[in-house]
């Protein structure tokens, strides 16, 4: 059985802890294998998974421009912007559904709850509006940043999974857990 990068990357440089959910989310993008992201790397993930060129690039120059920093706590800025992969936990933000704790780690009951709330024509996927309604339920206050971020996530995600209209459980669940991008990679490379 071939055995998926994320699972490779896991046990190369994240040192001797096990890496959190959120951690396996991001090493996708860890072409290297070297425990930062850089931005040429996302856009390679990007493209691995069959998004096309001006998609990849724009997805690569927001998302390191937007994490970068914050991932790198009490370091000057780097014009390069790394992700550095075992400090993802500091790049969380708010209005989103609370399916990562404060330390990566996936939490199932918000995770359930996602589905029990919003999932209101069929109980194991999310229409493009059920996802809208997700939003704005999570949606805090004031938290422009946060919401932004969990638009384009959301918003992402339904792009690269949905299959027929709809967002399945399970596709919602392989983004949790880090599994989704090797699949799409391994789908298009099929193709």
């Amino acid at each position: 059985m071939a055995t998926s990068t994320s699972s490779n990357q896991a046990e190369g440089k994240m040192g001797n802890h096990e890496p959190t959910p959120l951690e396996k989310h991001v090493m996708f993008f860890d072409i290297n294998n070297d425990g930062i992201i850089y931005p040429s790397e996302t856009y390679q993930g990007f493209r691995k998974m069959g998004r096309g060129i001006f998609r990849s690039m724009f997805a690569a120059v927001l998302i390191h421009i937007t994490l970068s920093h914050k991932t790198r706590p009490g370091k000057c800025p780097s014009l390069l912007f790394p992700i550095v992969v075992e400090n993802i936990k500091y790049a969380i933000h708010g209005s989103d559904s609370g399916a990562y704790d404060s330390e990566g780690r996936f939490v199932p009951d918000k995770f359930e709850e996602i589905f029990k709330k919003h999932a209101n024509q069929n109980a194991d996927s999310l229409t493009y509006n059920e996802v809208k309604e997700l939003l704005k339920a999570n949606s805090e206050p004031k938290d422009y940043y946060g919401r932004a971020n969990a638009f384009v996530d959301w918003k992402s995600l339904y792009d690269l999974g949905n299959k027929d209209g709809i967002l399945t459980k399970e596709t919602v669940k392989a983004v949790y857990d880090g599994s989704l991008f090797d699949q799409k990679a391994e789908e298009h490379a099929s193709k």
